[in-house]
């Protein structure tokens, strides 16, 4: 496995090693272990799979407020996504900056989320599934978001349609007015 580090400071691309032959490919997704070896250490407690149907889908900007917050390694199994990371950590050199990057089926990246980001895709094509790891269950008492298009935050989506999205995303506010209680370097 790859660990490469990008702008924000702990947010990871992990690319798994690709194995394949005449048969097809095998990789490990997920390996405490190695994981461990880059000084992440994690405990996934849950899995999630969603599918969007149409490219342009929208899902986020989302986080969970602490004590519940989730660290989240997200890949595209089917499809392509572009998969994006806010630091919405208070005092940090990077708030409301973001890391986005393409995840598809065929290229394998992963993309870590650690806690105090908040997190959004696009779907680059039709008929996509994105599965995740969490290291907290969802609460939805703690469930938040941000609006995709917060001028504050300028993330270059790639599609130029309006996207397809929630009535909740739809809602969402903006950065400056978004509930949020982390705070850099805790």
């Amino acid at each position: 496995m790859k660990f490469t580090k990008t702008n924000l400071d702990s947010v990871v691309i992990v690319e798994p090693t690709v194995f394949g032959d005449h048969r097809g490919w095998f990789m490990e997704t997920y390996s405490d272990a190695k994981f461990s070896e880059a000084g992440i250490n994690l405990k996934f407690v849950q899995d999630n799979q969603s599918f969007s149907g149409a490219k342009g889908t929208l899902r986020g900007l989302h986080y969970q407020l602490n004590p519940k917050a989730q660290t989240k390694l997200v890949r595209c199994t089917k499809g392509a996504i572009f998969d994006v990371a806010v630091d919405i950590r208070k005092g940090s050199p990077t708030f409301g900056e973001w890391f986005g990057i393409e995840l598809t089926a065929e290229n394998k990246k992963q993309l870590l989320i650690p806690k105090g980001f908040a997190h959004g895709f696009m779907t680059l094509t039709d008929d996509v599934e994105v599965q995740y790891k969490v290291d907290e269950l969802y609460a939805p008492e703690c469930d938040r978001g941000i609006i995709w298009n917060d001028p504050r935050i300028g993330i270059e989506w790639p599609i130029d349609i309006m996207p397809i999205l929630s009535a909740k995303d739809e809602k969402a506010p903006l950065l400056k007015d978004a509930e949020n209680n982390f705070s850099y370097g805790e």
